[in-house]
């Protein structure tokens, strides 16, 4: 609900009628300049309820099917572990949706995506902007050539491209010592690749797999979506030279 209250507390003291912030029209006087608006904040009836908390629900998103999906998201942030004032690379942005969660966790947040396809860099952008974090970067490019003049990071998320050459090792060497790096992958040539990264630098390397229950006939069944490896690591003194474990 929406009310406009103007000249408070002098003779011309009046309140505009009570409308809602979607019934607003823009034909309506400008009324009077020494005004204050009063909104009372709700979530309208059948809205999406788009909380802080890692793991919107992916129709929140406009994407073309380079998503990562609600349950794994929520998992790779909680790998991520952002922490206000810090610094995400989102390598592969697809949809941007890392990005965007890592940002809404806190105002200070800050990230950075990487996305080689120009339609889908323009759709982050339209992503971050609808979903209230209109300062994330977005750089049109490949990785790990694009990657060359960004700032530090203080994490690092590869969602895309893990097979190109160099990528990987670059992201590991732009990280500072306590930073981390999450990679998720469902094809096993990258999987491969991650398995070699576990072996060589340490952290944790996972399966995860979600199945959602859907019609059958008259009855309910599972239907398992694509299952998703990921690597989760700190980078300490100990792992970054990258020694044989």
């Amino acid at each position: 609900r929406v009310r406009v209250l103007e000249q408070l507390g002098g003779p011309r003291e009046h309140v505009d009628g009570e409308t809602t912030a979607d019934e607003w029209e823009e034909s309506r006087p400008p009324g009077d300049p020494l005004n204050i608006v009063a909104v009372e904040c709700r979530r309208a009836p059948g809205a999406l309820r788009l909380g802080a908390v890692p793991g919107l629900p992916d129709e929140a998103y406009e994407h073309d099917g380079q998503l990562t999906k609600r349950h794994v998201r929520a998992a790779t942030l909680a790998a991520l572990a952002p922490a206000p004032g810090e610094l995400l690379w989102d390598i592969g942005g697809g949809s941007g949706s890392i990005a965007v969660e890592w940002m809404r966790t806190h105002p200070s947040c800050r990230a950075i995506t990487v996305e080689r396809d120009p339609v889908r860099a323009a759709r982050i952008t339209r992503n971050a902007d609808r979903l209230g974090v209109p300062g994330l970067r977005v750089v049109t490019g490949a990785a790990p050539a694009a990657l060359a003049e960004l700032p530090q990071p203080d994490a690092v998320f590869i969602g895309g491209g893990l097979t190109a050459p160099g990528l990987l090792d670059a992201c590991w060497q732009a990280l500072p010592d306590g930073g981390r790096l999450v990679a998720n992958t469902v094809t096993l040539e990258s999987e491969a690749l991650l398995a070699d990264a576990c072996r060589r630098h340490g952290g944790e390397l996972v399966k995860l797999a979600v199945a959602h229950a859907v019609p059958v006939g008259g009855f309910t069944g599972w239907r398992q979506a694509m299952p998703v490896t990921q690597w989760a690591v700190h980078k300490t003194p100990d792992t970054s030279s990258g020694a044989d474990r």
